[in-house]
């Protein structure tokens, strides 16, 4: 479990990459600027994602935190905001 509040956004979307693998994507079609939708990816599987990135980072994402996330970068953001709210 990373809990270092230094985490960067590229190790960040490392672990998206990672984790998105269990979703079918391919690493290449993560960026930050990736969309969901684009990505296949509908409502119910960016919570699982959500929960596979706090099981990650040791953080809780709320599903209100989620309400404007379309995009990789949006999610990276809410990350390096939870990580820094736990410190």
């Amino acid at each position: 479990m990373a809990t270092d509040t230094t985490v960067s956004r590229d190790h960040i979307l490392e672990t998206f990459r990672e984790q998105l693998a269990g979703f079918e994507v391919k690493p290449d079609q993560v960026a930050e600027d990736s969309s969901f939708d684009v990505l296949g990816l509908d409502s119910l599987d960016v919570v699982e994602l959500s929960v596979r990135v706090e099981d990650v980072y040791g953080i809780d994402i709320e599903e209100d935190d989620l309400e404007n996330v379309t995009t990789i970068g949006n999610a990276i953001d809410v990350v390096l905001r939870k990580i820094s709210e736990k410190s």
